[in-house]
């Protein structure tokens, strides 16, 4: 059998909150020792595999631990004990706007971001009007994306990471924006990518896409798994669970 694309193994996030209520740079300046900290358990120990090919979603409510999981694969976070493993090459698509500089152009950043995630620029090169062409942002791929819209950015970052010869994408709420059409052809792209090998791991609040890409769905509650099976059997109880 194959490697797992994704191996999440006994994985513990914890952030350090200030919990001195110390909240100007004079009143810490006044603090002769070290404020004390309140430790904050995001993630609890979990686990769980992601096999090649597979498209699994994960779920819950606010605070659940869901972009902190993401963000740890990505390797935006390290973790606090326990691991978060990808076997081959990402592609993160987490909160719209990471990684892009605002004040370069949508076409400087599709540069910046495809080198970053592991093409040569003679590769980027080759492929650029195929990711412009593909954004629909036509004249504004020239204008700085800190004057991009929210629905622009997403069509940016979804495009460069679809183009970048991924073998793993992980999609935070990414499809939420954007008009109809060009969810469709998210989809399509999405179809191509996972019929060619990909593996994803989808973060969304949306059931009705989860029901229309996701094999399996990890339900996440504070900071720990709750439930794993396929969509049509996850999501009708965590709909019916209380907040």
């Amino acid at each position: 059998m194959s490697q797992p694309a994704i191996v999440v193994q006994d994985l513990v996030k914890e952030f350090a909150v200030d919990a001195s209520g110390a909240n100007s740079l004079k009143t810490a300046l006044l603090w002769w020792r070290p404020r004390p900290k309140t430790r904050f358990h995001v993630l609890k120990g979990i686990s769980f595999e992601v096999q090649k090919g597979e498209c699994v979603s994960v779920i819950g409510r606010n605070g659940a631990g869901k972009s902190t999981l993401l963000s740890l694969l990505a390797r935006v976070y390290k973790p606090t004990a326990g691991s978060a493993k990808i076997n081959g090459r990402p592609a993160p698509l987490l909160e719209l706007g990471a990684g892009f500089h605002p004040d370069l152009t949508g076409m400087e950043n599709i540069y910046f971001n495809s080198i970053i995630l592991g093409l040569t620029r003679k590769e980027v090169k080759a492929r650029v009007d195929q990711i412009v062409e593909f954004s629909e942002l036509g004249t504004h791929i020239n204008a700085p994306t800190r004057t991009f819209s929210s629905g622009m950015l997403a069509r940016l970052g979804f495009s460069i990471a679809v183009h970048v010869d991924a073998d793993v994408l992980l999609v935070d709420e990414v499809l939420a924006v954007g008009d109809f059409d060009f969810e469709k052809k998210c989809y399509a792209k999405i179809d191509e990518f996972r019929s060619n090998g990909g593996t994803i791991l989808l973060v969304s609040h949306n059931t009705t896409a989860i029901r229309r890409v996701a094999d399996r769905c990890v339900w996440l509650h504070q900071g720990n798994i709750k439930m794993i099976g396929k969509p049509d059997e996850v999501i009708p109880v965590y709909e019916s669970t209380p907040l």
